[in-house]
This record gives structure tokens, C-alpha cells and sequence, in this order.
């Protein structure tokens, strides 16, 4: 590997490691399990992944593991991997190029409304920016088996969201901000859906017009825009003013 290579790696390292601390931060964690994964660049395709057995608060730019599609390790490390939780993320980056960073989490928010037949309501002003942009996945049980991927890819389709019936929710993007942005969104979109549920009264519902127009716009905000970054950094920034150093050794607080 030269060393412009191992530079880029390790620049995605800390980026990815940040990730796991700000969603672990932000209270979005389920102990040890749920994976967010990154792929590396280059063939044949690789991928970051927190290794099996650590709280999110835990992993450093060092102790991720580099696994295969199957969630297998692919270089030495004294950590083990968790290949059957990589089955949902293996499945998203093996069929979507586009995809290269998946985050998956089942907050009590978000699985509130995986529960809800109709699923994210798209009257809220974060719900609208997922109208049309979300698909749907029945409940198989624990997401273990190498035979769900297809039905799982085609819930998926060419959408970037993934609400997985009666469990939670997986969020895919080109990279670790845009990742986290789009989860932001759809984390807002359901804390507030369950917030109205909690109130007497009928919705003041969006028409199908106003909510095309707010999905187009904010999916043109993370594909075009630097707002993702912007706000990825924004927020790490201020979790390291509030925790200091993530990690030994971490010298940007």
C-alpha cells in the first residue's frame, strides 16, 4: 500500500470512528450490537466495521476491522467481527455502488414508526423530505441469513432509506457525513411523528406536490451541497468541546 493509500485510510479511519462516537453521543446506540460500516477504496472492495464485543464509545481509529462482504476478517487484528450482523450492510454494498457508507439503528423513535403500517408520516417538515424516498422491508426475524439479501435489496430498490418492519431502520450515502445527515433527518422525522401522535386532534396534512418538491430538495442538498459536512463537523466539534479527546492519542479536541 503506498503511502498516499494508507493516508486515505486512516483519514477514513478517524472520519468513521468519529461517526461511532456522535451516534453513541447522541443516544442512538444498542449496546454492543448495530454496526456502522464504510468501504474502503480500491479492489477487491473492503469495508470498515466496529469490532464485535465494544461499546460504540469504545472504538478508535485503530481497532476497526477491515471485513469482506460477508462481514469476514480480511486483516489480522485481535478483535473478532459479528459476520451475521454484517448481513444487512454486506447486502447493501455488495449491490449498490453508490453506497459506501450504511448506518444502522433501531432508536425507540424510529422503531416506533417501523412499527406503524404506514410507516414515516411525510407531513412534518423532516417526513416530507423522505417522501418517496424510503423503502420497506418485512420483519423476517433477526437479520442473520444470507437468504434475506435479496428480498432486502429489493425493498431497498434504488433508495437510500430502509425501514425494516418491526425493528428499525438502515441509511446508506457516498460517504460517512452524507450517511449520518440523511439518519439525522429520518431520526427528527420520526422523534416528531411521534410527538404529534401524542396530541388530540387532526394533522394539517402537505399535499403530494409540497412533499416531492421538500424530498427533491433535500436529497439535492446531499448530493450537491456541503451541508453534510458542514453539519458532521459541526457536531463533532461540539461533542469533543463537551467529552474531549474521543480516544487515546486523539489530538483534535
Amino acid at each position: 500500500m503506498t503511502s498516499d493509500a494508507m493516508q486515505d485510510e486512516w483519514s477514513l479511519r478517524v472520519r468513521l470512528a468519529e461517526c461511532y462516537h456522535l451516534v453513541s453521543h447522541l443516544g442512538w446506540t444498542e449496546m454492543i450490537f448495530n454496526h456502522i460500516s464504510l468501504r474502503l477504496p480500491g479492489e477487491p472492495t473492503r469495508y470498515l466495521v466496529n469490532p464485535f464485543g465494544l461499546h460504540y464509545e469504545e472504538v478508535t481509529p485503530e481497532n476497526l476491522l477491515v471485513v469482506n462482504a460477508s462481514g469476514e476478517l480480511v486483516t489480522q487484528s485481535d478483535y473478532k467481527p459479528n459476520p451475521a450482523g454484517f448481513a444487512l450492510h454486506g447486502a447493501i454494498h455488495a449491490a449498490r455502488d453508490d453506497i459506501h457508507c450504511v448506518i444502522h439503528t433501531h432508536t425507540s423513535a424510529v422503531t416506533a414508526v417501523a412499527m406503524k403500517e404506514a410507516g414515516f408520516s411525510h407531513d412534518n417538515f423532516y417526513g416530507a423530505q423522505l417522501f418517496g424516498r424510503v423503502g420497506y422491508h418485512i420483519f423476517e426475524g433477526i437479520t442473520l441469513y444470507d437468504e434475506e439479501r435479496p428480498r432486502m435489496l429489493e425493498s431497498l430498490g434504488d433508495k437510500h432509506v430502509l425501514v425494516l418492519r418491526n425493528h428499525g431502520l438502515a441509511v446508506g450515502e457516498a460517504d460517512v457525513a452524507r450517511a449520518f445527515f440523511l439518519l439525522w433527518v429520518c431520526q427528527r422525522a420520526a422523534e416528531i411523528q411521534c410527538h404529534t401522535g401524542m396530541i388530540p386532534g387532526p394533522d394539517v396534512k402537505l399535499s403530494d406536490e409540497i412533499r416531492r418538491g421538500c424530498a427533491r430538495d433535500a436529497a439535492g442538498l446531499i448530493t450537491h451541497s456541503s451541508a453534510a459536512d458542514l453539519t458532521f463537523d459541526a457536531a463533532v466539534r461540539k461533542m469533543r468541546r463537551e467529552r474531549g479527546p474521543l480516544w487515546p492519542g486523539d489530538n483534535a479536541a
